[in-house]
């Protein structure tokens, strides 16, 4: 929501990471297509990629896998890594999703992201 649905603000992203840092939180996972990673399309645009690549450096960030089949991308479905790995590790999910679809999956996860969603908003860099 950083780029206000223009473009795929990288920025936003290092913003939520260092919100969490200054407050003491070191496990951090941020989970990301690895097609962010592409040269960004005109209808799709992207800013600042490289903080991407420097979050993967310090392991803050994980590339989720995609591929190209007939030459159409497949993703995966990453909402899944990121409630599997929040529950495991007893944290929590920053997310405006509401992941309703994964609720009805696992009982255990119905209520971790009834109880540990954090949705959030952005105005400008806070």
């Amino acid at each position: 929501s950083h780029g206000n649905k223009e473009v795929f603000s990288c920025r936003g992203i290092l913003l939520a990471v260092q919100w969490f840092w200054d407050r003491g939180h070191k496990d951090i996972t941020v989970f990301v297509p690895s097609w962010r990673k592409e040269q960004p399309r005109p209808d799709v645009l992207i800013t600042d990629q490289y903080i991407l690549r420097d979050l993967e450096k310090k392991k803050i960030l994980v590339f989720t896998p995609s591929r190209r089949v007939g030459g159409k991308r497949v993703v995966c479905y990453d909402d899944r890594f990121i409630v599997k790995l929040a529950h495991d590790s007893d944290g929590i999910v920053v997310s405006n999703d509401t992941y309703r679809d994964l609720q009805s999956e696992r009982p255990e996860w119905k209520k971790f992201i009834e109880e540990r969603l954090l949705m959030y908003s952005f105005v400008n860099d806070k």
